[in-house]
């Protein structure tokens, strides 16, 4: 071999090294964690790879470039009742077929089997920590929601929502696709002056562990009436305040008072929707949905549909007879579900 020879040789040998050096670094082996989930990297093509840690900036959700930013995906029912679509292939499925970059983890609190009504508190932290780490590794956002309902005040297990989310923010502060959901649907009666001072009790605790995360918080009425929070505002950055709609219910009323609340520059989050009625039954209504996204879409608001289940149910996005997990055919699908993923699919933007 020629010096020339040697010398071209020997820039392939360093050139191959340092290829395998950068792969070595993008894909390393890491070990199971405690619930045996592997915590390796998500690959770089990721919606949080690409997007980072998500911030507030005004009315808006931006990513870590300070470009405005929408999340977009399914809401699970119950985990404590559907504890199976904690599941990585299901989320992977959500992933790549059906284009979403988010994920909701919905723990009730006081239904049956709730986490302060009779539940097992240590297997629904469990499942919530699957889904966070699941949800981590495909590199997709989560949003762990504290799910207020029947319990209608989110006083009345404040104490336990306190403790749960220290526990949790203390887990993933350093987790930048982590989004916390501090009562889903305070209602009857419940006034946003009360909201308001259960959320200067939490906003707190899960700030002390992560200064930046960002934290949506429920408005009343079943998180209809945002235009108290825009009348007066928490003061605290970093906040999305919910909206919820149900679309043959929820119409041009609540789409005209959320515009309003756009002009006063509240921040808003869909945390979640369902094309039927309120109930989570009745009849679709795919026209008036349609009219809903639209408008969501138009001003980069985030949204999470209701509901990844297979129960007998207008939300429900799986058939009642499939069990299947993941890679749903459109026959294993409700109407619903199957109107929603196409829908996903064919978002003009892609997730990566």
């Amino acid at each position: 071999m020629n010096i020339l020879s040697r010398k071209a040789h020997t820039r392939y040998l360093a050139g191959l090294l340092s290829a395998v050096l950068l792969l070595s670094a993008l894909c390393p082996v890491q070990p199971a964690n405690a619930l045996g989930a592997l915590t390796q990297s998500a690959p770089v093509s990721t919606p949080a790879s690409l997007h980072g840690k998500l911030k507030v900036e005004k009315n808006r959700l931006t990513d870590c470039h300070g470009n405005p930013f929408q999340l977009y995906g399914m809401s699970t029912h119950g985990i404590a009742w559907f504890p199976q679509y904690i599941s990585r292939d299901t989320f992977c499925t959500l992933r790549d077929d059906w284009n979403t970059n988010c994920i909701r983890l919905a723990m009730y609190t006081d239904e049956y089997n709730g986490y302060c009504s009779g539940g097992n508190q240590e297997e629904l932290k469990t499942l919530v920590k699957r889904g966070v780490d699941y949800a981590t590794e495909l590199g997709m956002y989560v949003i762990i929601d504290w799910h207020v309902l029947n319990d209608r005040d989110p006083h009345v297990h404040k104490t336990e929502a306190l403790a749960f989310f220290k526990e949790i923010s203390a887990l993933y502060k350093d987790h930048d696709n982590v989004l916390y959901e501090i009562c889903n649907e305070p209602n009857s009666g419940v006034s946003w002056d009360s909201i308001k001072a259960y959320a200067r009790e939490v906003i707190p605790v899960i700030r002390a562990n992560d200064e930046d995360a960002v934290i949506i918080v429920g408005t009343p009425t079943w998180s209809q009436d945002i235009d108290q929070a825009a009348a007066s505002p928490l003061e605290y950055d970093n906040l999305l305040y919910a909206l919820h709609f149900y679309a043959n219910t929820h119409t041009d009323w609540l789409r005209q008072r959320l515009e309003a609340c756009i002009a006063q520059g509240l921040p808003v989050f869909v945390s979640e929707f369902g094309t039927c009625d309120a109930s989570g039954n009745g009849g679709n209504n795919f026209d008036e949905t349609s009219r809903w996204l639209e408008l969501l879409d138009r001003h980069q608001i985030s949204y999470c549909c209701w509901n990844l289940a297979n129960k007998a149910e207008s939300s429900s996005a799986i058939a009642p007879g499939c069990g299947r997990l993941s890679g749903w055919s459109p026959e294993e699908l409700s109407e619903s579900g199957r109107w929603i993923r196409e829908y996903f699919r064919l978002r003009s933007d892609a997730v990566r």
